[in-house]
């Protein structure tokens, strides 16, 4: 992938990038297996690979400039002000809507906050494209409220040029410091959650619930989830770290109990949405901390799936699924390093497959999916 911004030095980002993709990807799977090298008998299977380019569905913009001239970009590593609405991991798509952003900073004079002086209202931008339906969700993030009413003022200007527009919000991050978003979320538009569909799945994103950047290899990572665990003799799944029930969903068939649990409850209002999609399954998600949910537990799931942010489960987490003793384990993990980590603490579990997923290509970055069983379930 050829890129302007990495080729004249004003991003940085894509750290990558000097290499071709193929020996990216080449590199990546080496060093998942070097990680995984104390583990014997597993199979490691081919990395999946992302498009080089045009593969993201969300942008976060820092906005800079002026009202008559906002940039929609980042700080780069020199300390200057970047714009990267030409960026080429965004489809072509996004091109018109930051078209439409930057003339309703303009119409709605939202004057973008100066970091050095303090001043200003508008910090960020964040936009999410359903690339089932081509809709679009879009965040205003905002110092304070001062912005508001010109905001709801002009959003039905918005809405008639960029009919595609279903969601709007404004998130409300008062402090001065490099936090993206904060706590208080006030949503503009009659509808809350934006549509997608992964597979035969449906999906939903509402404002400050976690969603893949990388649709088509999410899908895919859902879908080898299903073919995974699709023989084995389950009846009871537990997801936790669920997100909006990407695997709970996936994994949803007749005979089979799925409990997604998830700390977020915008998460969870979007899994309950799928859930009343889903028919002939057995389906509950709840709003609680994983930890606390697991150890609480009397019984035990017949497969555990646990897709943790990058720190991973941890010594904690990890010590109560091996007194849980559920007889399979499916990890999704972000972090191989981490990963590698709660793969030894989880020594009652023999590796049985891995999986790399390059999410992230030109970063060090990638999504790996492996398949655990309990070693004395191996005899049952």
């Amino acid at each position: 992938m050829l890129c302007p911004y990495f080729i004249a030095d004003t991003c940085r980002s894509c750290s990558a990038l000097d290499a071709a993709y193929a020996v990216q990807l080449e590199t990546k799977q080496q060093q998942l297996q070097k990680l995984l090298g104390n583990f014997a008998g597993y199979q490691l299977l081919p990395a999946v690979a992302s498009s080089e380019a045009a593969f993201r569905n969300k942008a976060k913009m820092v906005v800079m400039g002026s009202i008559d001239d906002p940039v929609l970009g980042i700080v780069n590593h020199h300390q200057q002000q970047v714009d990267l609405t030409a960026c080429p991991l965004y489809p072509t798509s996004f091109q018109q809507a930051f078209a439409h952003i930057r003339s309703f900073i303009r119409l709605a004079k939202l004057q973008p906050y100066q970091l050095a002086e303090k001043k200003g209202e508008l910090k960020f931008v964040l936009l999410t494209q359903s690339q089932s339906t081509g809709q679009w969700m879009l965040r205003f993030v905002l110092r304070s409220k001062n912005h508001l009413a010109s905001i709801v003022k002009h959003l039905p200007a918005l809405q008639q040029q960029w009919p595609e527009l279903l969601v709007c919000s404004v998130n409300l991050q008062p402090e001065h410091k490099a936090v993206l978003e904060g706590e208080q979320e006030i949503v503009l538009t009659e509808q809350q959650q934006l549509p997608e569909l992964f597979n035969d799945v449906p999906l939903f994103i509402q404002p400050q619930s976690f969603f893949q950047t990388n649709p088509r290899l999410a899908a895919q990572l859902y879908q080898s989830a299903r073919d995974w665990t699709a023989d084995l003799p389950l009846k009871s799944v537990w997801d936790l770290f669920c997100g909006v029930g990407g695997f709970a969903l996936h994994l949803a068939k007749s005979g089979r109990q799925i409990t997604g649990i998830e700390i977020s409850s915008a998460a969870i209002a979007c899994a309950h949405r799928s859930a009343a999609l889903m028919q002939d399954v057995q389906l509950q998600f709840q709003a609680l901390d994983a930890d606390a949910f697991a150890k609480a537990q009397q019984q035990s799931p017949d497969l555990l799936v646990v897709n943790p942010p990058r720190r991973g489960l941890g010594a904690a987490l990890c010590q109560t699924v091996s007194q849980l003793k559920p007889a399979w384990l499916l990890y999704s993990s972000c972090n191989p390093q981490s990963l590698v980590q709660d793969l030894a603490a989880l020594s009652d579990y023999q590796l049985e497959k891995a999986q790399l997923f390059d999410f992230f290509p030109h970063t060090e970055h990638a999504e790996v999916l492996c398949l655990l069983q309990r070693r004395d379930s191996h005899a049952e």
